[in-house]
């Protein structure tokens, strides 16, 4: 009971210190505020409202038709420009797609032959101009056939295709970026509180007064792992609900207590493995160019923006060892597939097996490293 108490009135000594420190302190609010809605909204894949222009040299009704087919929310109002103008436009990045059809271009179609239509697109965003080039190939095609009378390419084949998204029927990107946003958030700032919780007592002297009290290393850094790791907890589980949950408009399918328990069993993993970055480093600015080493290989191998397959197959197997992976693979399966506990528990399993190792380590090197 002594020893929960000590672990208690330090974490409390943690909090007035973190509250008090109003940058930091900020920097959570902005974190896990406007800096994830910038994530879903400002970055997408999605072709929107993207300027496009017509080179018509054809001026048929087949050629009118397939201007017409172009309108938002995936394309703004085609522009007629002539041929000559072409590569200026394109040059100075004013359209994304320009559309050349050639002169006779209906004629040539109603004679069965087969016209080519030439399609400059703006690679430069190249995500956009691959998914917007299927979209113009879909919609001149369809246009041709409604103009010939012609059924549907579906209806030929000995088979029908029925196409189903399942979990995001939309292709909205919003969903897994917001998500995406709020895991990196979590692994960043609990890594850099509690790592930064360390090194401040080092900076301030104070540890001296810690190691010389009747306190053991396991009830300092629980202290901090559990004062730091509650306020991340409020700020994503309140991001998580008005930001995600509210203004995005992402739904939820799994059970909602299931992913916070994921959440704060993460958020152990990520504190202990702060303190355990807290113990090899002496001030902070080797603790910020350790967690830029450390933190963007964490993301961008968790599968949060990348599959796990498309990763290079010798890597797959090394990305086990990363908790973020089972954590990104908690949140998809809970949040988009409604999955339960029988699912995600050997993810639940690995994270905490990883937790454990990290305070493990740390409690053992804590002495000797603050010294």
């Amino acid at each position: 009971m002594e020893r929960l108490q000590n672990i208690y009135r330090l974490g409390l000594k943690e909090l007035r210190s973190l509250f008090h420190d109003k940058v930091l302190f900020f920097f959570v609010i902005y974190a896990f505020s406007f800096a994830i809605y910038s994530m879903a909204t400002g970055i997408s894949a999605d072709v929107h409202n993207a300027a496009i222009a017509i080179a018509d040299e054809d001026r048929s009704v087949l050629s009118a038709r397939i201007g017409e087919a172009f309108f938002p929310p995936y394309f703004k109002e085609p522009q007629p420009i002539a041929v000559t103008d072409i590569d200026e436009h394109m040059d100075s990045g004013r359209y994304m797609f320009v559309i050349d059809i050639p002169p006779n271009f209906e004629a040539d179609i109603i004679a069965g032959r087969r016209p080519a239509v030439q399609v400059n697109i703006d690679a430069t965003a190249v995500m956009q101009a691959q998914i917007g080039a299927a979209y113009i190939q879909n919609i001149i095609r369809d246009e041709i056939r409604r103009f010939l009378k012609q059924p549907p390419a579906e209806s030929v084949l000995p088979v029908r295709l029925e196409t189903r998204y399942a979990f995001n029927p939309n292709l909205t990107s919003e969903w897994f970026a917001a998500i995406a946003g709020i895991i990196d958030m979590l692994t960043m700032l609990t890594i850099i509180l509690t790592g930064s919780a360390l090194i401040r007592e080092r900076e301030h002297g104070t540890v001296e007064h810690l190691l010389v009290m009747p306190l053991t290393p396991l009830e300092i850094l629980s202290a901090k792992i559990w004062a730091n790791g509650l306020v991340i907890f409020v700020a994503a589980t309140l991001s998580l609900f008005l930001l995600v949950g509210g203004v995005l408009g992402v739904p939820f399918s799994g059970s909602m207590p299931l992913f916070l328990a994921g959440t704060a069993l993460y958020i152990f993993f990520a504190a202990s493995f702060g303190v355990f970055l807290g113990t090899f480093t002496r001030s902070m600015p080797q603790l910020g160019l350790l967690i830029i080493l450390i933190i963007l290989p964490m993301n961008m191998l968790s599968g949060s923006f990348s599959p796990i397959e498309s990763q290079p197959e010798w890597l797959q197997p090394m990305t086990l060892l990363l908790a973020s992976r089972h954590f990104v693979s908690i949140a998809q399966a809970i949040l988009f597939r409604g999955a339960g506990f029988d699912i995600v528990w050997p993810e639940f399993a690995a994270i905490a097996a990883l937790g454990l190792a990290f305070f493990s380590v740390s409690v053992i090197r804590f002495r000797r490293a603050v010294v």
